[in-house]
């Protein structure tokens, strides 16, 4: 009989995440300062325009060269090997990753009542859901691919600096926006941006699971440390990003009973999802996304969404055809 080891894990403390719901990413954070010190809002919104447009390399914007020369190399910790496996991995799942990922990671940030406010004040999520959709995706698809890991200036390190500094202006404009509340804690914090990173590593992982993908456990723990290794670029604080399948089970049933609980918000932007899924598919198959997230999420999360409970049955959903409603874009 074979044994199974049971790995070591840290517990993340209420107290702990509560210390780094006040903290946010001082180096992206100084960047955007010094462009509101020159220029204001304007100053601002141009670095966010330009970091989302993305058409200027960090290395050749006068503003961000040294952030980009201070941050574009791997963690000493970066396992090339299991990097490419999970690039892999993805490739070979894609279209059911990319149904993870509007199913089920994107509703799993929603659920964080205090979080979800910066969506809100944005106005971006409910107000352009298809193409926030999208640019989830092109992110997701740019540095999963085993050649934006390569050469000196590797694309998928750009990607992720440049969320970096997008989420420092977007923290600037929450908290220079007169509407924030201190009891959220800081916008875009530590603890939220682990949350996100678990929605894209841990969560999908979950989700393949749930969908009958079945793999071994290194590639699981493979595409764990490829997302420790984005969380770590987009400036997520090492200590805080699990290292094993089972301290990433820990942090996120520890992150659910400290963040998850009904709001308007985000019932708003869930429904807003919903709306834009259920655009490009047959009449007869409308309710297909609201089934799809319930199943994945569980209904717990998903009455907290207010997702609607509608009659399919939940056996067959894992083996309907993503592709009825999600297109993969490679």
């Amino acid at each position: 009989m074979s044994t199974r080891i049971i790995k070591t894990t840290r517990f993340f403390s209420t107290e702990l995440l509560n210390q780094y719901r006040q903290q946010m990413d001082p180096a992206a954070d100084a960047v955007v300062s010094v462009m509101a010190e020159k220029g204001g809002a304007k100053g601002v919104r141009q670095l966010l325009l330009e970091r989302t447009a993305g058409h200027i390399q960090l290395k050749d914007d006068p503003y961000c060269k040294d952030f980009y020369e201070t941050h574009h190399q791997l963690p000493a910790w970066a396992d090339q090997r299991q990097i490419d496996k999970a690039c892999q991995l993805f490739q070979k799942n894609k279209d059911i990753v990319t149904l993870l990922l509007g199913c089920m990671s994107l509703p799993y940030t929603y659920l964080g009542a205090d979080g979800v406010q910066v969506l809100m004040l944005s106005q971006r999520m409910q107000n352009d859901t298809r193409k926030r959709l999208e640019e989830t995706g092109e992110f997701v698809f740019g540095i999963l691919d085993e050649s934006a890991w390569k050469g000196d200036s590797p694309e998928a390190l750009e990607r992720l600096l440049n969320v970096r500094l997008i989420h420092a202006a977007v923290r600037w404009f929450s908290l220079h926006s007169g509407k924030w509340n201190p009891a959220w804690g800081m916008p875009i914090n530590q603890e939220d941006m682990v949350g996100t990173n678990l929605s894209f590593s841990y969560l999908v992982v979950l989700g393949l699971r749930k969908m009958n993908v079945h793999l071994d456990e290194k590639e699981e723990e493979s595409y764990l440390h490829f997302w420790k290794v984005a969380g770590f670029l987009s400036g997520v604080a090492e200590e805080l990003l699990p290292i094993n399948l089972r301290e990433a089970y820990i942090l996120s049933q520890q992150l659910s009973r400290h963040l998850f609980r009904a709001s308007t918000e985000g019932q708003l932007l869930t429904r807003a999802l919903l709306k834009v899924m259920q655009e490009d598919i047959p009449e007869a198959l409308k309710s297909l996304p609201a089934a799809q997230m319930r199943f994945l999420l569980g209904d717990e999360w998903a009455d907290q969404l207010a997702v609607p409970a509608v009659p399919f049955e939940k056996k067959i959903i894992p083996w309907i055809p993503s592709g009825l409603f999600f297109k993969s874009q490679g």
